[in-house]
């Protein structure tokens, strides 16, 4: 048993090497050109259309829920402990250089994310309680059609309702650690998580959209107004961090206290990996909330995908990376304890009580929010797969993995996460690939109709 685990797990870090970048980077990149860098060329008017109108609650067209609530459910999922823990992971092994190659990534990944909602859109359906549902499960099987659009659909919806129990779990142990340095016991913290999500997630997608359109802009105001405040009080040192994210993008950054040192190759490395894990561009999760939002064209919904990527990782993370370099924790703490450098960036300057508290409130506030969404996600690929009964079967599974989580249960399976993540992305990224005529299509039909796009017509 340990041979086979310890082939399923080299198996598993090559995978996400080179393999999983050249996926999903060279994937994105490429529907990025094929949409005529829709997330750059117009990116003033996606702002104007989310930023400017995310509290409008007048919408045309059809859906379940408004297109602010699907976009901060979506956000919600991708919003998460990896916004505060994994940025400093990406530090530690890859230099302040880490911090521009995930920048970038969330700029060119938009491009699968668009492709990804406009084609949730198109091809989604309601489901026997009339609401409705989509995601690369249904473009996968309706859009590619024959044997290998099922096989890729099932694929997909298979490996991603298994790999959301660990996932719900390992979110979990985010919260009871944390909370476990200010003296809470891990078992009040699972059972106060159960309860909360138990009482979100059995009202359904509406319940889920009101409750993340409310808690998503308040999780993450409370953490950037705490991160711009050790900005302030270290604004001297805003410049060099600044000066150190983009010449240590292209020039290795040597060793320093804590810090061992990188390469050009390992700011590359840990950037991108780390972008994708934040933004999930190209993962597919994403499209299963937007699916359900109230639209007259799917590429209109798909400009809160640029959206999602600029508050998530252009903001968030890029809070966290500046709080952390600007502090110098990173050239004390050794990279094996990566994931408390922001905890304990809060607590140079706000004192152990007051930093420990506004870590553990929002780290409490991101995973919480994660797990609802996720445990949506899992819902919809267990009825996708075997109805909607069951899918009910599964949302009680997901509420015992968060307290096996707080007990540290199923930790076997936290090894295979990355695994089953990447038989969840590579039919995905597929299916985008080879329905990326019809995302230009409907990407062209939008820009070129004045119904749509309110300016002058544009030539594509």
């Amino acid at each position: 048993m340990q041979t086979i685990t310890d082939i399923l797990i080299g198996f598993s870090n090559w995978l996400w090497g080179i393999p999983m970048l050249i996926i999903l980077v060279g994937g994105s990149l490429f529907l990025t050109v094929k949409l005529g860098f829709v997330q750059f060329k117009y990116f003033p008017f996606a702002m104007k259309e989310t930023f400017g109108k995310m509290f409008k609650k007048s919408e045309d067209g059809e859906g379940t829920i408004t297109a602010f609530q699907a976009a901060t459910s979506a956000l919600a999922s991708t919003i998460g402990a990896s916004n505060i823990v994994g940025v400093p992971v990406a530090i530690a092994f890859g230099g302040a250089g880490a911090v521009f190659w995930m920048w970038i990534i969330a700029l060119i990944g938009a491009g699968a994310k668009i492709s990804e909602i406009i084609l949730s859109i198109k091809y989604r359906e309601k489901n026997e309680e009339d609401e409705y549902v989509g995601g690369p499960m249904y473009y996968l099987k309706k859009g590619i059609q024959g044997t290998l659009g099922k096989v890729l659909g099932f694929m997909f919806s298979f490996f991603l309702m298994i790999e959301i129990a660990p996932s719900i779990a390992a979110q979990t142990v985010s919260v009871v650690q944390t909370a476990g340095t200010i003296n809470i016991p891990n078992w009040a913290s699972g059972l106060v998580l159960v309860l909360i999500v138990g009482i979100v997630v059995f009202g359904g997608i509406k319940r889920i959209g009101k409750v993340t359109e409310k808690l998503v802009p308040f999780m993450a105001l409370l953490y950037i107004i705490g991160s711009l405040t050790i900005i302030i009080i270290n604004i001297s040192e805003l410049p060099n961090a600044i000066g150190l994210i983009f010449k240590h993008a292209f020039t290795p950054m040597a060793a320093v206290g804590g810090f061992a040192g990188a390469g050009i190759a390992q700011a590359i490395r840990w950037g991108t990996a780390r972008g994708v894990y934040s933004n999930e561009s190209g993962m597919g999760t994403a499209p299963i909330a937007h699916a359900s939002a109230v639209t007259d064209h799917p590429m209109r919904q798909a400009l809160w995908g640029i959206f999602e990527n600029v508050v998530d990782t252009l903001i968030v993370c890029t809070a966290t990376a500046l709080i952390v370099i600007v502090t110098g924790i990173y050239q004390i703490v050794p990279a094996d304890q990566a994931a408390s450098m922001p905890s304990l960036a809060f607590q140079t300057l706000l004192g152990d009580g007051l930093g420990g508290i506004i870590v553990t409130i929002s780290i409490t506030l991101f995973v919480l929010s994660t797990v609802i969404v996720i445990i949506y996600y899992g819902e919809k690929q267990a009825e996708y797969l075997f109805g909607t009964k069951f899918s009910k079967v599964m949302r009680v599974i997901y509420l015992a993995a968060i307290f096996l989580g707080a007990y540290g249960g199923i930790e076997f399976l936290y090894q295979f996460l990355d695994l089953l993540l990447g038989l969840v992305i590579i039919p995905n990224m597929i299916g985008l690939l080879l329905l990326s005529n019809e995302v230009k299509d409907l990407k062209n039909e939008f820009f070129n109709n004045p119904k749509y796009y309110n300016k002058t017509r544009v030539r594509n």
